[in-house]
Parts: structure tokens; sequence; C-alpha cells
């Protein structure tokens, strides 16, 4: 049986609830200006934002229209309108994610959408 090795470092939380990611780890995990938190469990989880941009949405669309045998014209609008799909599903997630942080939504688990 193996064990994944960890590293522990235990952090000081500000009378602001504020927190300072080592160094070490911020650097070794590729955080930037921000992080995302995933309550798992009774765990907190803190990781670096990881957002496709609107290039890899684009080249990911246009793979999918093009297996499915547009070109031309009919590529063009097809893409236009999945593009517009993509963009007003962000706008939702991110309008409901804001309620949930404020309280005013239930939010779902990995286990809420995965589990059978």
């Amino acid at each position: 049986m193996s064990t994944i090795p960890y590293d522990r470092k235990i952090v000081s939380i500000s009378s602001k609830r504020q927190i300072t990611i080592p160094q070490k780890y911020f650097k070794m995990l590729g955080f930037e200006s921000e992080a995302e938190c995933i309550l798992r469990g009774n765990e907190l989880v803190i990781k670096p934002v990881q957002i496709l941009s609107d290039s890899e949405f684009s080249e990911q669309i246009l793979a999918e229209l093009i297996e499915a045998g547009l070109s031309g014209n009919e590529l063009l609008e097809a893409f236009k309108a999945k593009q517009a799909d993509v963009k007003y599903a962000v706008k939702n997630m991110i309008a409901e994610a804001k309620k949930v942080a404020e309280g005013k939504a239930e939010y779902a688990t990995m286990d809420d959408v995965f589990k059978e």
C-alpha cells in the first residue's frame, strides 16, 4: 500500500479571516491573483483558479462543429450561436455562485451531481 506524500504547514488566520498562502505553495501550484475555495465535507480546499480563455472555448466549439460536418456560412452561424450560449451559461453560473456565497441559494456537491 503506497502513501501519498504531503507537505503540511499551519498558517494563522487574521481577525479579518484572512490567511497567507506560504510562498513555496504559492509558486509550486501557480497561484496568481485569485484562489478558488471548495468546501469538501469538513475540509476547505484552496487552489489556483483555472479559467479557460475565450480562445480555448472557441477551439473546442469549432472542433465540435467541424466534426459535425459544418462548413462555410453554416459553420460561422453555428459558431456564433454556440459562443453566445457559452457566454450566457457562464454568466448564469457566476450569478448562481454569487447567490451561494451570499447564503441566498443552496449549492450542489460533486456527489449530488455525479452519484447515482
